[in-house]
């Protein structure tokens, strides 16, 4: 099956899973199993970036806002270029890429919403409420377990509700964490917990921001709160990056990027016959909704849905995406968690179902999931030691 105008995910140093194992291999540690990564400038101590939500097409659209990031990504970089998210091109999903350096077919955070297998509801994996065992969920190893395993000092600093929480404990476990609410002051940790890292350990950091995210939902992305958000987030890596000690690099990526969705371009599939017959639920996102069939309906459903969203979107049932690459290699115990149709969102619009997604959520103005370009390419800004 082909993708006019799609961006398909990477899921090597192309992509946002190539990230940590890129930064532990710059710092001289080598992770049990891992084959050669691109090779990144040595230094003996790292910093990474996570920015929700700041896609490489909205960060070069709205650029002005963003002085150092506009010099970064003019020349004063290393490296300053576009990775993908991976699909869907969601926070969960990402998160789950980014920290254990596979794709959702092996690390198994398959949505923003899911259906565990012989499940009868969906359970979101940012909140984790009703969720599995994280531990159960996500077995593999992180990439900050295994780099402190090898001797690296490892800390993440971001809200202190993500410490302990089901996402983090799937996907980042293994870092020591340091938990503040303003940028400002996650900088000031930082900076702190790399003047305090033992100096003959290797040392990795990395620093969650979500307010861009947020100010897209809720606002748009091209709206001017985003834009205040940006220039709050340049302002601070600006700091960031002159404090750093020496012989730290500094690294800035995101997990997905974003569209503004019309209120008027999404379709609930309660309240939309051709959608809803022989479907159990719909999980994932509005971008990229997952669907549950009922049992003996998916070829009914895949026909239907492929019928009614023909000029919006790209339809496939489970088995086509797999083939395609859409989630990397799957594993045995993954692949049930992913829906029996699978849609990603190529025009302005979305389908959610509201028996298990609130009013609050299908109704924000920026979304994402899908195989834009908009949505799946990220930025990956590389400042050498």
């Amino acid at each position: 099956m082909t993708f006019p105008g799609a961006v398909l995910p990477s899921y090597d140093e192309r992509g946002l899973v190539g990230v940590l194992p890129r930064l532990v291999a710059s710092l001289g540690v080598r992770l049990p199993g891992e084959p050669p990564v691109a090779p990144l400038p040595p230094a003996r101590r790292a910093v990474v970036v996570l920015v929700d939500g700041l896609g490489w097409e909205q960060l070069r659209a709205r650029g002005g806002h963003a002085p150092f990031l506009r010099r970064a990504l003019a020349g004063a970089a290393e490296i300053a270029e576009p990775l993908t998210a991976g699909f869907p091109s969601t926070t969960a999903t990402s998160m789950g890429g980014f920290g254990t350096g596979c794709g959702p077919g092996v690390h198994g955070l398959v949505a923003y919403q899911v259906r565990a297998p012989g499940a009868r509801y969906v359970f979101n994996e940012l909140t984790w409420q009703g969720g599995p065992d994280p531990l159960e969920w996500q077995p593999r190893p992180t990439v900050f377990e295994q780099a402190t395993a090898a001797g690296a000092h490892v800390t993440m600093v971001g809200p202190d509700h993500f410490d302990g929480s089901g996402l983090t404990t799937a996907a980042l476990r293994g870092a020591r964490f340091v938990g503040k609410e303003e940028l400002s002051g996650r900088v000031d940790a930082a900076l702190a917990a790399l003047r305090a890292a033992p100096a003959d350990d290797p040392a990795l950091l990395y620093l969650y921001w979500g307010e861009v995210d947020k100010a897209g939902h809720v606002h748009g992305c091209d709206s001017w709160q985003w834009g205040d958000e940006l220039e709050l987030l340049d302002r601070e890596l600006a700091r960031l990056h002159a404090a750093l000690p020496s012989g730290t690099s500094l690294t800035i990526t995101a997990d997905h990027g974003m569209v503004d969705i019309p209120a008027d371009a999404r379709i609930d599939v309660v309240h939309d016959p051709d959608l809803r017959d022989g479907v159990h639920l719909v999980g994932g996102e509005l971008r990229a909704p997952q669907v549950y069939c009922l049992p003996g309906a998916a070829d009914t459903v895949l026909a239907a849905w492929r019928e009614r969203l023909a000029a919006s979107a790209w339809v496939l049932s489970r088995e086509e995406a797999v083939a395609a690459g859409l989630f990397g290699p799957v594993l045995d115990r993954v692949l049930p968690r992913f829906g029996e149709v699978i849609v990603a969102m190529h025009a302005p619009a979305g389908v959610f179902d509201s028996r298990v997604m609130t009013p609050r959520v299908s109704g924000l103005v920026g979304q994402h999931g899908s195989l834009t370009a908009a949505e799946q390419l990220v930025p990956f800004v590389h400042l050498p030691a």
